[in-house]
């Protein structure tokens, strides 16, 4: 193994009941190196990480080297963090309810084992852990979940540093964060490159994985494709790469919108947004986007009656109407999917005929009171197929399914509604480039066959492939609006930084 070698992953494999999710993976990691981990769900990224992390074992034959010494595997986790490795996953593995300064020091002090606890030591070490990444203005001494989930992150990352990390391994570090807090991230992974420290970057945005890696290794069905130097690959062949197949990204056809099914009137929420007003058609998607909090979802949750407005009107096809629950919202015909589809969307430890079947139970019930399963099956079916959601059967759990699947039984959830309206919030956060286009034809598919789309979205090439306007927010107002025709990245960025 070179000398400029970390680590080396040595034929790793790891076999679950009825799945290969790892199959004889080998690759290395350079010290001082980003080196970024792509693939679909389903490519083994996790699997490969909690083996990394000391949290799985992969299957007899693997080998972790790690500064030329050969591992079968790490045996915990603790052994993994004392060879210099820290993983931050994508809910940080933080506790929200202990202070700042405990949750960068929780780990080592749990190490040393000491019988009585030093604060004044305890905040002095956060307070320096947290200046070596920038941080001077957190105080160590409120509760983290009063943090932002970009200070949140770098909290993690304070905490990797005072255990000596040599490689830290961010899991989708980008998902919840704005474009600045992206840049702060990455100004941030860059210092700690300067310093020999190397990151393993795993994310599906692949605009940030051009931008931050040096060397890119690609998984594809639990197998090693290759590790490629970043400038020998673009984002096509990188897609290519990923999934085995060309994508591509059809722009929506531009078809003539119908009449008007949504008219919403100077509404108001104060401290959400103020005088928001616009029209959607049907056959049309609408996109609403700007930065995080902007107010994109709270108007989205107004529509469905989940965010009450203060002030203004809302029409639907010429009448007045007042949504004062989702229970009122869907006697209307209104839909909608919320971003976080595993705290909100999904019941995870369910079936995916469960899932389905809650949005639709009345119609499911017969003159008694009792479900009717046969029925309850026909719409989970019908469903599936329209949808093209994998899974060997439908008394499948959802937590199994991979992220672009557990997105399709959300949308599979409200379209068994026979909606009119659709409102869609961040339809392809954390799924991997396959299941995006998959995603993206089926919006398209609704809106051709008559339905009204509100997306919201961070993603401008996502709004730019879909939409037929675009709606741009910035402090709770509307700051612009563009025809598709019209539209371009600088403009919407420009629009979502300023209000001139």
């Amino acid at each position: 193994m070179d000398n400029k070698c970390f680590l080396r992953i040595d034929n790793i494999s790891k076999t679950y009941p009825g799945v290969k999710a790892c199959d004889s993976i080998s690759f290395e990691i350079m010290k001082g190196e980003i080196h970024a981990l792509v693939g679909e769900n389903g490519a083994g990224k996790s699997t490969l990480i909690k083996i990394l992390a000391g949290v799985e074992k992969p299957d007899a034959g693997s080998g972790i080297i790690i500064d030329n010494i050969t591992l079968p595997s790490f045996q915990n986790a603790i052994e993994s963090v004392k060879k210099g490795i820290a993983v931050i996953f994508q809910d940080f593995s933080l506790f929200p309810n202990l202070t700042v300064a405990e949750n960068i020091s929780f780990s080592i002090e749990m190490e040393e084992g000491q019988k009585f606890i030093n604060w004044r030591k305890i905040n002095k070490r956060a307070k320096s852990s947290l200046k070596e990444v920038g941080i001077t203005d957190i105080d160590v001494d409120i509760p983290l979940e009063s943090l932002s989930i970009a200070k949140q992150q770098l909290v993690a990352i304070a905490r990797a540093l005072i255990l000596n990390v040599k490689l830290i391994i961010m899991d989708e570090p980008t998902s919840s964060l704005t474009k600045g807090e992206v840049d702060n991230l990455f100004r941030i992974i860059n210092e700690l490159k300067a310093r020999g420290i190397t990151t393993l970057f795993i994310s599906h945005k692949l605009d940030e994985v051009f931008k931050i890696a040096d060397t890119i290794t690609v998984l594809r069905d639990g197998k090693l494709i290759g590790t490629y130097i970043k400038n020998n690959l673009n984002e096509q062949k990188l897609i290519s790469l990923m999934v085995g197949r060309e994508i591509d990204f059809v722009k929506k056809s531009g078809s003539m919108t119908g009449d008007v099914l949504l008219d919403v009137r100077s509404i108001t929420k104060k401290g959400n947004f103020k005088d928001i007003s616009f029209k959607l058609h049907k056959n049309e998607i609408l996109s609403i986007t700007g930065l995080v909090g902007s107010g994109r979802t709270e108007v989205a949750k107004a529509i469905f009656g989940l965010n009450i407005p203060d002030s203004g009107e809302i029409y639907l096809k010429g009448k007045k109407v007042r949504i004062s629950s989702p229970e009122t919202a869907m006697k209307y015909g209104i839909s909608y999917v919320p971003e976080n589809r595993q705290q909100e969307g999904l019941i995870m430890g369910q079936s995916l005929r469960r899932n389905i079947s809650i949005s639709v139970l009345r119609q499911l019930r017969d003159k008694l009171g009792f479900l009717n399963f046969r029925k309850e099956k026909a719409i989970t079916n019908e469903q599936i197929k329209a949808l093209d959601i994998r899974a060997y059967s439908i008394d499948m759990l959802v937590k199994n399914l991979s992220g672009g699947n557990q997105q399709k039984v959300v949308v599979g959830k409200w379209i068994a509604t026979k909606p009119e309206i659709l409102i869609i919030d961040e339809p392809t956060n954390g799924i991997d480039i396959g299941a995006k286009a998959e995603i993206h034809k089926l919006l398209q598919g609704f809106a051709n066959a008559g339905m009204g789309i509100l997306m919201i979205s961070s993603e401008l090439p996502e709004v730019l492939a879909v939409s037929d306007k675009i709606l741009v927010m910035r402090r709770g107002k509307i700051t612009a609006e563009f025809n598709i025709n019209e539209a371009t990245q600088e403009k919407i960025m420009g629009k979502a930084l300023s209000s001139a």
